[in-house]
């Protein structure tokens, strides 16, 4: 009876969507307000409506009710409840529901927090977005149903892919999916301006807290997914450049270039044309992902699908809402005239050349990652394109992105000085130098990339801080004073840097050993003895475990007492292997268990990871660094304030 109440609230959410869709979009038009106000309760009952089937879905899979398809296919009665739970969008069919409902939500939330919104242009964004749920709720319910019942339940389920089950990866979709659908907020505000005709410094604030609050969603989402690739698959990785990691970073670096790019539209009136197609462009790369993880044409432990006929489905969404919003734009282009001039060394100008960067970069990560499938389509020839092409290809722009960074965000407004921005970041780029120097005399010689990685961290850092430091008028009294979006700016910042500092002093300084042990052997690695102490049968919930015990010790003293493993998954079929990690704010000690040897020994790989920590610690501060933005009372106050005066003109 639950499964068909969820059923039932689906098809419900589908002829709510329709009407939010039609009938406040009409009376945007036609100026009929009853017609328009019919849009917030709608987006309300939409969200209401797919919150009980995802609900409904939830609870078939707490209860194992293998009555149910999707619950056979990706359950069973011994896993734990997390994993039950995460079951639910581990899935393909699951998945799409727990992205109309995200969809629903931000759509109704521009209900409840945009209170001080325009009418008609309130109306018109939830009508866009009414639109893109019309379309995702009728793909599921057409293909992709998850409440199909069997005729005749199967005692038990086959269990979730192995892979998945682990917490990392239980919460990397929610957030990723919060990141990849909040674009969508921004694209519908994007397209209600371009039917309106005006985008002005109050669009550009109000679309502003949309895009930062699904930038910092894709921060943690991508960071969990990098986080859980290090530890889970155990290779020693943090980023393979898959195709499905690609697909979500390439959003991410299209809203930082939309964000910065709002900036300029809401301080100076310029830059109009260039963030609609920004606004544009960032939630077409989230259908990319979409359609990259969900129609087969690439093979991926991400994969959630691999049918052909849904990513066709996909594509004609895709082609329908980007190719529709693209044609409204080149027809509307002409109306979004610039207002501002400014001269070449302003931070205008910097922060056009920021958005070159970004949007170069991930057309960059756009060409690697569709170019196999490109060139066997046209040319008959299988090509791989690895992280040699990416490495070498996209860290330039990021170099360069960090080197002006600093620089561009202390330039003032229209009109810059250079020498005086200059001297303001001096001592920041000196210190930054020298701690370059100092990677470079700790560094064993092989490569430079830890002493720039580490100059080019440093700048972002202390440059955020020298930043803060002007804009107090270089009094420790007015800090505290400063706005919270200044301090969330310095925050995201100084996050990238860490970033920066992390993934090149581990690429740098990374220490691997592949060998043979027998139990009682020891051996040394990057200045550590480890020893392989004993191999055990251990047996799991729900799999059956070969666990290791090493031990780590340095000086002659043990530092760590480690156990990896090499699961079997009796249901699934599937092996896994399980790391194990001595976490350290310097180093990691991270070691994997392979398989026996004829001999009597066991394969176990060694790796020293230093400054790894630092890579996800800087995506954590980024994150944070955007909350504290999105808490700036400017984002509520005023944009609703210079709303409400808008609302006292005639309207056009």
């Amino acid at each position: 009876m639950i499964v068909e109440l969820g059923h039932f609230a689906l098809i419900l959410a589908l002829m709510t969507a329709v009407v939010q869709a039609v009938v406040p979009l009409w009376g945007a038009q036609t100026d009929r307000r009853h017609w328009m106000a019919v849009a917030g309760p709608a987006a309300t009952g939409q969200f209401l409506c797919i919150a009980i089937a995802f609900a409904a879905l939830t609870h078939a899979f707490v209860v194992s009710d293998f009555s149910l398809k999707l619950v056979v296919e990706n359950s069973h009665t011994l896993k734990p409840m997390l994993y039950k739970v995460s079951g639910v969008w581990g899935n393909h069919e699951g998945s799409m529901l727990l992205w109309v409902m995200i969809l629903s939500l931000f759509g109704a939330s521009a209900h409840w927090f945009g209170k001080g919104l325009p009418e008609k242009l309130k109306a018109r964004v939830l009508s866009v977005q009414a639109m893109i749920g019309v379309a995702f709720l009728a793909f599921i319910l057409f293909t992709s149903n998850p409440f199909l019942r069997l005729a005749e339940p199967p005692f038990d389920g086959q269990d979730l892919n192995p892979l998945l089950q682990d917490p990392g990866l239980a919460f990397h979709p929610p957030f990723l999916y919060l990141g990849y659908v909040g674009l969508s907020m921004s694209f519908s505000f994007a397209v209600a301006a371009l039917i309106e005709g005006r985008v002005d410094a109050a669009w550009a604030r109000w679309v502003r807290p949309w895009t930062l609050a699904a930038w910092v969603f894709l921060t943690v989402g991508i960071a969990l997914g990098s986080w859980w690739a290090y530890y889970e698959l155990g290779w020693g990785g943090f980023w393979f450049w898959d195709p499905v990691e690609n697909a979500s970073f390439m959003p991410w670096l299209i809203a930082a270039a939309l964000l910065h790019s709002a900036i300029v539209v809401e301080k100076r009136e310029t830059l109009k044309s260039w963030t609609i197609l920004l606004a544009i462009l960032a939630f077409g790369f989230s259908l990319i992902g979409t359609f990259i993880v969900r129609s087969g044409i690439i093979t991926s432990v991400h994969a959630f699908a691999n049918d052909p006929e849904r990513g066709i489905f996909i594509l004609a969404i895709l082609g329908v809402f980007i190719g529709g919003a693209l044609t409204l734009y080149a027809a509307r282009a002409g109306s979004m005239e610039a207002k501002g001039v400014f001269g070449i060394v302003s931070r205008e100008s910097a922060l056009v050349l920021n958005n070159v960067l970004l949007a170069v970069a991930a057309f960059v990560v756009f060409v690697g990652t569709l170019w196999p499938l490109i060139a066997e389509l046209a040319f008959g020839r299988k090509l791989s394109v690895g992280a040699p092409f990416f490495e070498q290809a996209f860290t330039p722009f990021m170099v360069i992105l960090a080197a002006i960074l600093p620089l561009g965000a202390i330039l003032p407004w229209k009109r810059a000085r250079f020498g005086r921005a200059a001297r303001v970041l001096a001592p920041a780029l000196v210190l930054a130098l020298a701690l370059g120097a100092l990677a470079y005399a700790f560094g064993t010689g092989r490569s430079a990339l830890a002493p720039v990685g580490v100059a080019l961290g440093s700048w972002l850092i202390l440059g955020a801080l020298a930043e803060l430091w002007q804009r107090a008028g270089r009094q420790p009294s007015r800090l505290g004073r400063l706005p919270r979006a200044d301090w969330g700016k310095a925050a995201a910042h100084s996050g990238l840097g860490i970033t920066f500092i992390g993934i090149a002093c581990l690429m740098a300084w990374d220490v691997e050993d592949i060998r043979v042990a027998q139990i009682g052997e020891s051996f040394d690695v990057g200045g550590y003895t480890i020893t392989l102490d004993a191999v055990d049968r251990v047996e799991g919930p729900n799999y059956i475990s070969t666990m290791a015990t090493l031990s780590a010790a340095k000086g002659g003293q043990v530092v760590a007492v480690l156990h990896p493993e090499k699961r079997i998954y009796p249901v699934a079929g599937m092996p896994t292997t399980e790391a194990a990690i001595k976490n350290g704010f310097w180093r990691d000690i991270y070691l994997v268990i392979g398989d026996p040897q004829d001999d009597g020994g066991w394969a176990v790989r060694t790796y020293i990871k230093p400054f790894a920590n630092w890579i996800w610690a800087g995506a954590i501060i980024m994150a944070l660094g955007g909350c504290l933005s999105l808490t700036d009372r400017r984002y509520r106050v005023a944009a609703g304030a210079r709303r409400q005066r808008n609302l006292a003109q005639p309207a056009e």
